[in-house]
């Protein structure tokens, strides 16, 4: 069995003041999929996660302390790949991917346009280019776990105000369709293959205390090839974890 999570860590190194290692020590998952790490491959502390027993493979932004993406592993992979060939995709350290005997695992960070329409724009065009390379991708990697936050919830049940927020960058109704034309070209939410249940979260604004009062949004994701449907065991939303913002998204496959 493979233990995969996926965790929007909101910067590495604070989440480690945070007690990041000894939460990884306690759940002991196989592979995990940062996003947003914040830090350079020297800033990641590479050798704190080799004392843990993981390979580190890290992927920066140009930009310091912006994004970047990272995969940690307790087995080496086969073979990584870092950023997905897109300039103005890989200048933002959003896609990294570790192949494995059976499946390939990816830790993307998709971007966010609440910052206003310029970001919005960018994101419309990555969610299109990023399911070309997707397509493009399957036909030689088709076990794939593309793991991440996806910056968008995809269904009412996924966001605790679906009215109020339905102009929302992270809930409009283009990034929606994007995400169900997505799963339609071949994939599984996982989590909610096994959870139909409302009010599960995996981000919480900082402000009016909606992490208490659980208003939130599931933005993060391990969506899992359709064809890999037969190996999965569970999946599951870690909401009481606190190193970030987010919570770890978690996926159990059988071997």
């Amino acid at each position: 069995m493979s233990v995969i999570v996926s965790y929007n860590i909101n910067g590495i190194r604070a989440a480690i003041r945070k007690g990041l290692d000894l939460w990884i020590t306690d759940l002991n998952p196989d592979v995990i999929c940062f996003q947003e790490i914040k830090a350079t491959k020297e800033q990641f502390n590479i050798d704190l996660f080799n004392s843990l027993g993981y390979y580190s493979f890290v992927f920066p932004a140009n930009k310091p302390g912006y994004s970047g993406v990272a995969i940690i592993s307790k087995i080496k992979p086969d073979h990584v790949e870092y950023g997905c060939g897109i300039e103005e995709i890989d200048n933002e350290g959003r896609v990294v991917r570790a192949d494995y005997k059976n499946f390939s695992v990816m830790s993307v960070y998709f971007p966010s346009g609440s910052s206003g329409d310029i970001r919005q724009a960018f994101k419309m065009k990555f969610l299109n280019l990023f399911q070309q390379y997707i397509d493009n991708l399957k036909q030689k990697k088709p076990n794939l776990v593309v793991s991440g936050d996806y910056n968008i919830c995809h269904c009412s049940i996924d966001i605790h105000n679906p009215e109020r927020n339905k102009n929302t960058s992270g809930f409009l109704p283009e990034e929606r369709k994007w995400m169900t034309s997505f799963i339609d070209s071949g994939f599984i939410d996982s989590f909610r293959f096994f959870n139909k249940s409302p009010n599960k979260y995996s981000w919480w604004s900082y402000r009016a205390n909606a992490r208490n009062k659980n208003l939130g949004w599931r933005i993060d994701y391990n969506m899992v090839s359709k064809n890999l449907e037969s190996k999965m065991i569970s999946a599951d939303i870690l909401s009481s974890i606190k190193h970030s913002d987010h919570c770890p998204v978690l996926l159990k496959l059988a071997d």
